[in-house]
């Protein structure tokens, strides 16, 4: 396990104003939120849209960056990275809020959240375009049926070096995490951010599962019907083990919190938060 004491990237965005209430109808305090990014990326991805969503709508908003993501520390060390440390990463953050957050997980961040989730009891999690329960083993026979190339250019984007003559990233970007009709100007923006992943935790996500059985955390499930890396039938499988409710969103591909249609994820969370009482 990495050194405990990494400095964490946590972006944030607070409400502005109370949510609205009256003498005789007060507003149940909200819930925070903490966001969990993916593979590759940041928080960064959630302060584009989701983080002023929420707090537009009354919630406190955090985002992590993972260590060695974003502005979080480790960068030098992130290949020894195991799954395990990106839990307590997420721990350390949650730890520090004023009470106990709903989690948002997505891609890895959604095993990371399912991690957190079997060893601290949480009032609710969302899982979008989740890693499976069940793990990558059957995913990654997907991947290989699928497109053999996928995969040897997502082991070489896990080793992008910043100083290389070509960068791949916009390329891949686009055939991983976006729909073909996503603006490329866009696409090459966030590409630019996207940074290097641990082999590591990778392979963790093969061997190192939770247990479903110990996990009573409420749950949302959300998936994308043309996700590239977990496709839609994966999503519904978790939705099954957590016995969750369960949208797959038409036209949308893995990234859906930078999807052009990415109000209608946040719309749904939206309603599930306000329908638990969260």
């Amino acid at each position: 396990m990495m050194n405990q004491l990494l400095r964490l990237e946590v972006l944030s965005a607070k409400p502005s104003k109370p949510s609205a209430a009256t003498e005789h109808t007060p507003e149940k305090p909200k819930k925070p939120l903490l966001f969990v990014h993916g593979a590759f990326a940041g928080a960064w991805c959630w302060q584009e849209h989701f983080l002023p969503y929420f707090a537009e709508h009354g919630y406190s908003a955090y985002a992590v960056s993972l260590r060695g993501h974003g502005g979080s520390e480790g960068r030098h060390e992130l290949h020894h990275a195991r799954l395990s440390d990106y839990v307590q990463d997420v721990a350390s953050v949650a730890a520090s809020l004023p009470e106990p957050p709903v989690l948002v997980g997505h891609s890895l961040g959604g095993l990371v959240v399912q991690q957190y989730c079997e060893q601290h009891p949480s009032s609710g999690a969302v899982l979008m375009a989740s890693c499976p329960a069940t793990g990558l083993i059957g995913t990654g026979l997907y991947w290989l049926a699928q497109a053999p190339l996928w995969n040897l250019q997502m082991l070489s984007w896990m080793q992008y070096s910043a100083g290389t003559a070509t960068d791949v990233r916009p390329a891949l970007a686009h055939t991983w995490l976006f729909s073909p009709t996503m603006e490329r100007s866009k696409v090459e923006y966030y590409a630019q951010k996207i940074g290097q992943e641990s082999m590591q935790a990778f392979l963790d996500t093969m061997f190192f599962l939770p247990n479903p059985r110990k996990i009573h955390t409420p749950m949302l499930v959300l998936g994308a019907e043309h996700d590239a890396i977990f496709p839609w039938y994966e999503v519904e499988r978790t939705a099954r083990v957590y016995n969750a409710p369960c949208k797959i969103f038409p036209n949308m591909a893995h990234a859906m919190m930078l999807e052009r249609d990415w109000k209608h994820v946040a719309h749904t969370m939206l309603e599930w938060l306000h329908h638990r009482g969260l």
